[in-house]
């Protein structure tokens, strides 16, 4: 009960009252919303995120996600449910935040502010669940939910201690019945199969009886498509797009974590699934411009940075190739979310994404994109989960292989690998 009150008395206006609003928040004329330059590359990371993260979690821990959040589809948008939406900006933005709300409490303002999302988060999911909620959320209609279930328990694989083993035990039954009622679905042929292995690597990560054939399809299929110099094919064709940052080599390199633990594997094929990731982040590094823009390529380009989780996830594990250092890195993306996320028209006046890529374009949005699936933009954001101390945020700022190569000055060569 006392977690409730707390949590119900820092409401969005009231969090930011923790320092100067002016500096995180502003409303333009046109009441579109920006983010303020911080003092570090770190501090602006996080108020970002929670910018981002906010208007799902806190309204998810009040029970108005349903009531509050705009459900805005694409102007083709296809046959399934718009309801689809909620679990997809829950499943997305829980993936992104997970690491950032692992790291242990502390009185910073920083860690007031993680510590605030992380309860409200842990309340959002305890009421969700809970039986007659105005925020149950679809487990059951379409075939949607296959994919952001699996974002939900990414969540759990990533952040075990800080947002699955809190959760109450009613709450926990809740989803994990949510989970095994997905297997009346199957998942398309393409990057969707990783979807179902990782929801059945999480249920096998707690000791809950698995769907051994839907884990195994979806890490073996990929795994038959590879392409090589670290590109997976999504389907038996490669597409170039961001597909295998969005979903596949961090599903891929996860589900076989598992599976390593629980000794189903040997270190060999994670080891070699870990090497083939590593490959595909030095292009993704290589494509941010000197100026900080990359390439809108492919599908799916409304999911903003999201396009950069396998870098970021890399990172978190700190395991960048020899090179790439970390804060090349960490100076790289700053730029990119700077270019994206301070343009108007990326927020609406109550600060949720909009449709678009740089600002506000709801023709660009695919036949499937809706409000929730633009909440994929914080799964690159999980370096935040390394410590302030990390050489990623403590070095120097540093500049990236473009910016090096745009201004003669020397950088690594490139070659293609045969693993």
């Amino acid at each position: 009960m006392e977690r409730r009150k707390f949590i119900g008395a820092l409401s969005l206006t009231g969090i930011f009252g923790l320092f100067n609003p002016n500096e995180v928040l502003s409303v333009t004329k046109n009441n579109t919303t920006t983010i303020g330059r911080s003092k570090n590359d770190r501090e602006y990371w996080y108020k970002l995120l929670y910018k981002i993260a906010s208007p799902v979690v806190s309204n998810l821990a009040n029970g108005t996600l349903i009531k509050n959040m705009p459900v805005v589809t694409a102007p083709k948008f296809d046959s399934r449910t718009p309801a689809v939406s909620y679990l997809e900006a829950v499943g997305r933005t829980y993936a992104g935040i997970a690491p950032w709300l692992s790291l242990p409490d502390d009185t910073t303002t920083e860690g007031v502010l993680r510590n605030t999302l992380k309860l409200q988060a842990i309340q959002g999911l305890d009421s969700c669940f809970a039986a007659n909620s105005p925020d149950k959320l679809n487990f059951s209609k379409d075939y949607q939910p296959i994919v952001d279930s699996a974002y939900l328990a990414q969540t759990f694989l990533r952040a075990p201690k800080a947002l699955w083993e809190p959760l109450k035990p009613e709450t926990k039954r809740e989803i994990i019945t949510s989970f095994k009622s997905l297997r009346n679905r199957k998942p398309f042929k393409n990057n969707w199969l990783l979807f179902g292995s990782i929801t059945e690597a999480f249920l096998l990560s707690i000791g809950e009886p698995h769907d051994e054939a839907r884990l195994n399809e979806g890490v073996d299929t990929l795994n038959a498509w590879y392409k090589g110099d670290g590109w997976y094919g999504d389907g038996v064709n490669m597409a170039f797009d961001y597909y295998n940052s969005f979903v596949i080599h961090p599903m891929m390199v996860d589900t076989l974590a598992v599976m390593l633990d629980k000794k189903l594997i040997k270190k060999e094929r994670y080891d070699l699934a870990v090497k083939r990731m590593q490959r595909y982040v030095v292009g993704q590094e290589r494509m941010i411009s000197p100026e900080g823009t990359y390439p809108p390529i492919g599908r799916s380009i409304t999911y903003r940075t999201g396009a950069f989780q396998a870098l970021s996830q890399i990172a978190l594990m700190r395991k960048l190739p020899a090179s790439i250092q970390p804060a090349q890195v960490r100076s790289a993306l700053t730029k990119v979310k700077q270019n994206m996320y301070d343009i108007p028209g990326t927020f609406d006046a109550r600060g949720w994404l909009q449709l678009g890529f740089c600002g506000y374009d709801p023709e660009i949005a695919d036949y499937y994109t809706s409000t929730g699936s633009l909440y994929m933009a914080t799964l690159s954001f999980l370096p935040l989960g390394l410590p302030a101390t990390d050489e990623f945020w403590a070095a120097p700022s540093a500049e990236w292989t473009s910016k090096k190569a745009w201004t003669a000055k020397p950088f690594s060569k490139d070659y293609h690998v045969d693993f």
